[in-house]
């Protein structure tokens, strides 16, 4: 894969996980900020967030397996589930021995990943910051938009996802809302998934949404939401796109609901690319957020 230099400036590290390589950037030092991508983006996501904060903090940004520069093995050789992800950041996080002190930024499949290895581990987690995500069942005054049921049918979701490539090309032309992507970086997005075998994770992120009781999945999402509360005195930044066709006003409220003290800082004309779309105003706030709250004063 290919991607600019001048809007990717950065080397990367690998760890093996079971013959499978996660590709991660571990970028400047200090306290620790995990950034979570979700589905279909990958560290790219995040590069001028990094870029901002490596001078003062360290930056511990994945690829989930199957995305980015990480190994995208097929089913056979990686479950692709939530459990699993939550897994490998454990086993990330215990390599890098991040032992405690850890903000969060989360967005889109991260929330849940990053809620989950929070759930697990609450005693490490000491600020968040939310960007268009959920970590909680969808809500019930919620709809699953009809794009998604389509990348979810038997024959034709493959055929769209991985064959035609349909979800990635739709992101990258309809998750910013408030100015389109530019062509060098709507080609960052999508390198990493330029062939079937290659969006595998693509397909599987859309397949393992788990919408009810019984799917795969679902057991974990709601055991998160139901051990939210225990992270409501824990700042917390929401950074949200408006214009967000999925992470819409339902998601919100419910994380004003469960987070009731979170600060909330709205974008009306942003999508969910709100990193994209927003990103001065996001960098801005999430680094004065960071500095109003200093984890050792």
């Amino acid at each position: 894969m290919v991607v600019s230099s001048t809007l990717y400036p950065f080397q990367g590290s690998y760890l093996d996980l079971g013959g499978n390589r996660l590709h991660y950037l571990d970028e400047g030092s200090g306290e620790p900020l995990v950034m979570l991508h979700g589905n279909p983006t990958w560290s790219f996501y995040y590069r001028n967030l990094v870029t901002s904060v490596s001078d003062r903090y360290r930056a511990i940004v994945p690829d989930h397996i199957g995305c980015g520069k990480s190994d995208k093995p097929d089913r056979d050789s990686y479950p692709y589930t939530l459990k699993q992800r939550v897994a490998d950041l454990e086993t990330l996080l215990e390599s890098l021995e991040i032992k405690d002190s850890i903000t969060l930024v989360l967005h889109d499949w991260g929330g849940m990943i990053g809620m989950a290895y929070a759930t697990l581990h609450p005693e490490k987690i000491k600020r968040i910051v939310i960007l268009n995500t959920g970590a909680f069942p969808l809500p019930k005054t919620k709809s699953l938009p009809c794009s998604l049921w389509f990348c979810r049918t038997p024959l034709l979701g493959p055929l769209l996802v991985q064959g035609a490539n349909a979800f990635s090309r739709a992101a990258v032309r309809w998750c910013a809302t408030r100015k389109p992507l530019t062509p060098d970086i709507r080609q960052g997005y999508l390198a990493p998934y330029d062939t079937w075998k290659n969006r595998i994770a693509v397909l599987r992120f859309v397949q393992d949404i788990p919408l009810r009781p019984g799917d795969e999945g679902y057991d974990l999402v709601q055991r998160v939401e139901e051990n939210m509360a225990q992270f409501r005195k824990i700042p917390t930044v929401i950074c949200w796109g408006e214009n967000d066709f999925v992470f819409d006003h339902h998601f919100l409220k419910q994380w004003t609901e469960h987070l009731p003290e979170a600060q909330v800082h709205r974008f009306p004309e942003a999508g969910h690319f709100v990193m994209e779309d927003a990103r001065d105003e996001v960098i801005e706030i999430v680094n004065q957020f960071l500095k109003n709250n200093p984890l050792h004063e």
